[in-house]
């Protein structure tokens, strides 16, 4: 393998990383105090704003025919 390719697969394995210690769910949002504000339909899913005081976040949800749950697929903050 040549040096780009393993560093740029060093920097998409680190861009994950931080991706995932992230973390944040609509669970975890609402626990934190954050409360549901408005919500929007898409391509990749619903969308759900989670606002607290300042903090506004859009997350995207999704389900399957078979999951018990309706997943987070993910958050992330509007500025």
């Amino acid at each position: 393998m040549s040096r780009a390719v393993i560093t740029g697969a060093l920097l998409v394995l680190a861009a994950g990383a931080a991706f995932a210690q992230q973390g944040e769910t609509v669970k975890s949002l609402l626990a934190q105090g954050f409360t549901t504000v408005g919500a929007i339909t898409s391509p990749v899913g619903a969308g759900v704003f989670l606002q607290n005081k300042s903090r506004l976040f859009l997350c995207f949800v999704s389900e399957a025919p078979r999951s018990a749950t309706v997943a987070t697929k993910y958050c992330k903050p509007v500025e």
